[in-house]
């Protein structure tokens, strides 16, 4: 989403600009660097950031869509990260 969502970074000095880039990227490192299990999470701290709500809310799938969705999810990391280690650590643990 770009154009009107992104309007306020026109009013922004270059101070909050720059300060505004430094919360992105860490969020985005938050995120990139989870593991185990918060790999699954939902991660508010990097929504917050944007100043818009996405439209129409939040849609939750039901169980069944969810878990082929996380099962798809974790096929496909081991694709993009064949080498990396595996735990068999349960949640909560």
């Amino acid at each position: 989403m770009t154009g009107d969502a992104d309007a306020d970074l026109n009013t922004m000095t270059r101070a909050q600009l720059l300060s505004t880039a430094r919360a992105m990227r860490h969020a985005i490192r938050t995120h990139r660097d989870t593991s185990m299990h918060e790999l699954c999470w939902h991660h508010p701290g990097m929504w917050a950031l944007l100043p818009d709500s996405p439209t129409g809310g939040q849609i939750v799938p039901d169980w069944p869509q969810f878990m082929r969705g996380c099962i798809r999810y974790r096929q496909s990391l081991d694709k993009q990260l064949a080498q990396a280690p595996r735990s068999a650590r349960e949640f909560g643990e």
